[in-house]
């Protein structure tokens, strides 16, 4: 007899509310352990998206979506929506900053991840993302070996819990104050090409895990064709000959993540520059073999706009904040929590609040940062209303899953990515991390 889906969740719940990292591997264990007997595998997109380049399929995007709260809930609602769809190519992700503040640390994200499938009875490649893995550009300029050498630490903890793609965000080190473009782009490209090396130094043997570059800073000027071709140039000259390199760029074209904040705490309309999401993702692809190019910050995007990403051949778009934003704005969320995270925030996010700007503005802006302290009551609401806000949620899954042309590709998916099993053994030097062949139980 299989396991029952209460079981599995009773699980991810003593994963979810368990604070301390090291009891949270035993639940964590488990779990992928389940997950590998039902085909269910972590997995790298790489290999898919390096077909893309070669022009061997498009016409959609690869949704990319950021959990911050009801995490098993949501997951297990884009699961459902996968199936529905006959979708493979979906990312669940979530950026270094996510993983403070909500805090879901990546044994937990992981697996939580894996149980939602099981749960609902998903199998195949999981790909699960290391998104904005980001350098601080003071921090760098003080210690450029320190700040590298934390964000080391940060991937070979995802790497080991099944990040099989990672998103790293040196653009916040572009310097735009030097005339030349690729002196401008210097130190992204250098680092870039280093955290590279590592990835491709720890990753599991028999898995190329994917890595994203950024040129372009979200929230900042748009991106250039210049601005790619000199990145590219200095990346590919600084890569260690032999290493396979990057398969995705993250570019500029006008967004900024969780929107501009109007007064009344409602959000600006954003215009975003489709023609360059289209020109750079052609010359990602036809230039340089990748799978073209990723929008950041889309999903409080107006609804009309999401099917040209598929139309521009957009290889990728993160979305984050509106499913957050649906979280707090359900019916069905309770009230009274809603209240006392919002006390929290004004004493412990006072520091964030800025003059002349509303209360509704204060709130919109830091209530992120509430999901974290409050993530066990979150999860501790009855399991019927847990899926009540879900099931609100799940619709506009569905929705953006139909609008990237996100469906029917999951044979697509199949034929690329080789399901591998990782297993990670402890021995007197450290985890060693092998790869045990493909279906391996």
């Amino acid at each position: 007899m299989g396991r029952r889906p209460l079981d599995i969740e009773k699980i991810a719940m003593e994963l979810i509310m368990e604070d301390n990292i090291e009891k949270k591997k035993e639940p964590g264990k488990k779990i992928l352990d389940i997950a590998y007997k039902k085909g269910i595998y972590p997995a790298s997109i790489h290999e898919f998206y390096m077909a893309r380049g070669r022009g061997e399929f498009g016409g959609f995007t690869v949704p990319a979506i950021n959990l911050r709260g009801l995490t098993l809930d949501l997951a297990a609602a884009i699961f459902r929506v996968a199936k529905a769809n006959n979708s493979g190519a979906f990312i669940f992700e979530i950026a270094k900053s996510e993983m403070g503040y909500t805090n879901q640390p990546p044994v937990e994200y992981t697996n939580v991840i894996l149980a939602a499938a099981v749960k609902e009875g998903y199998t195949g490649p999981v790909f699960i993302q290391g998104d904005h893995f980001q350098a601080n550009a003071k921090k760098f300029q003080e210690d450029p070996e320190k700040e590298l050498s934390g964000l080391k630490d940060l991937i070979s903890d995802a790497v080991s819990a099944g990040y099989y793609n990672i998103d790293i965000d040196s653009s916040t080190l572009v310097d735009l104050s030097k005339p030349k473009i690729k002196d401008q782009q210097k130190n992204n490209y250098e680092a870039c090409a280093k955290l590279t090396q590592f990835i491709r130094r720890i990753e599991p043997r028999g898995i190329t895990v994917s890595v994203g570059g950024e040129i372009g800073e979200v929230g900042h000027q748009n991106s250039t064709p210049e601005d790619l071709r000199a990145f590219m140039a200095g990346y590919r000259e600084r890569l260690r000959k032999g290493l396979v390199g990057i398969s995705k760029i993250s570019v500029q074209t006008g967004t900024s993540h969780g929107g501009v904040v109007l007064p009344d705490g409602s959000i600006a309309q954003v215009k975003l520059d489709f023609n360059t999401l289209k020109t750079l993702s052609e010359i990602a692809r036809s230039e340089f073999g990748l799978a073209g190019a990723v929008q950041h910050g889309a999903s409080t995007l107006p609804p009309e706009a999401f099917h040209k990403f598929a139309e521009t051949e957009t290889a990728e778009v993160h979305l984050a904040t509106e499913f957050q934003n649906m979280i707090y704005e359900s019916k069905h969320f309770p009230l009274d929590l809603k209240k006392r995270m919002y006390e929290w925030l004004k004493t412990n996010a006072a520091s964030e609040a800025k003059a002349g700007e509303t209360e509704e503005q204060f709130f919109y802006k830091t209530r992120k940062k509430a999901l974290g302290p409050f993530k066990k009551e979150i999860m501790g609401l009855a399991p019927e209303v847990r899926l009540a806000i879900a099931k609100e949620i799940e619709a506009k899954f569905d929705f953006l899953f139909k609008q990237l042309n996100a469906v029917n590709n999951k044979e697509l998916i199949d034929k690329y990515v080789t399901l591998k099993r990782v297993i990670v053994r402890r021995h007197h030097t450290g985890p060693i991390v092998e790869h045990t062949g493909e279906g391996a139980d």
